[in-house]
Order: structure tokens, then sequence, then C-alpha cells
């Protein structure tokens, strides 16, 4: 199954569940109304970091654009995939997916909702984390706890694909 069959639905379903029109969405994503009304129509195929936005705004984990795994969004690049190793676990309030991020790849993660916390840890390749304009490499078997709050990338400077693993800790509502 293709995320790009599925999400137009769970998209729509998240706007109307909240009675919101496009341009409410729009306003509380981020997202363009232009845009969020194509991936509800699926005449778009968005990004991660769109993906991620969408998610913020809704107030939704990021795996709740999936029915089952593997479904993988990769950016309209082709820059980054994400797949969720695990079902969204509403009880410990986290997702935890398996990211690639291919040679000399550069991915760009707007701020989630406050109080997020994310956990890296990198299980081949080298990955490139960057924070506050510092950037620290990670290698196999490195990890990081860091705010998600806030901007960061993820960039892969190396010859090879990058695959890591991150675990996202939702803040209890």
């Amino acid at each position: 199954m293709n995320i790009n069959n599925i999400l137009p639905s769970v998209v729509r379903q998240l706007r109307q569940a909240r009675a919101w029109s496009l341009s409410q969405a729009a306003e509380r994503t981020g997202v363009s109304k232009a845009m969020l009304g194509q991936i509800e129509r699926g005449e778009s195929s968005p990004t991660v970091a769109t993906l991620w936005k969408i998610a913020t705004g809704f107030n939704v984990p990021f795996s709740a654009f999936f029915s089952e795994p593997p479904l993988a969004p990769a950016d309209a690049s082709g820059q980054m995939t994400a797949v969720p190793l695990f079902p969204y676990d509403a009880a410990l309030r986290f997702d935890l997916l398996v990211v690639t991020l291919p040679a000399g790849a550069l991915s760009e993660s707007s701020p989630h909702e406050q109080g997020v916390i994310e956990d890296v840890v990198v299980i081949e390749g080298v990955l490139e984390l960057g924070r506050n304009g510092r950037w620290q490499r990670l290698a196999v078997g490195e990890g990081l706890r860091f705010p998600a709050d806030s901007a960061h990338s993820y960039r892969n400077s190396a010859g090879v694909a990058c695959r890591f693993h991150s675990l996202i800790h939702y803040p209890m509502a």
C-alpha cells in the first residue's frame, strides 16, 4: 500500500473532526491552503517535513498518517524516508521510526509541538544533526536526545546512505 492512497482521507478526516476550514488548517499547520487541498484531493505527495508540519498543527503523532508499516513517505526530491517501526503507542506517547537519508542529502525539520523530545540512534552510516546553528556528527551506535520543539536538520555528507532510529516522545496533553 502506498501512503498517497490513504493520506488524502487521513488529512481530510483530521480537518473535518475539528470542523476546520482549509484556511483554518493552513493557519494551524503552516502549510498553505492550496497544498492542503492538493493533499486532500490526492494531487500532491507531501515531503516528510510537510507531514511533520501537518502532524504538529493537528497535534497528532507522525504515525497518524500510516495505516500500518511499512509505508514510506519520501520527500518529493527523494531525500528522506521515514517508516514506523511500531504503531504509535498512546499509553507511552511515542513513535519509533526508521529514517533513511541518502548520500549527500539534507532534510530540515520545523519545530514539533512544544515539549516533544527526540532520540536518534544511527544504525548505518554517519548522520550530522544540526541544532541552533551547530552540527553534531553521529556514527553507527551513537545517539543523541534533544528537544525537537525547535528547528533541527539532518544531513548526510557521506557517500553512502545513513539510516537511524528516531524515537519521538510526545508530551502529556
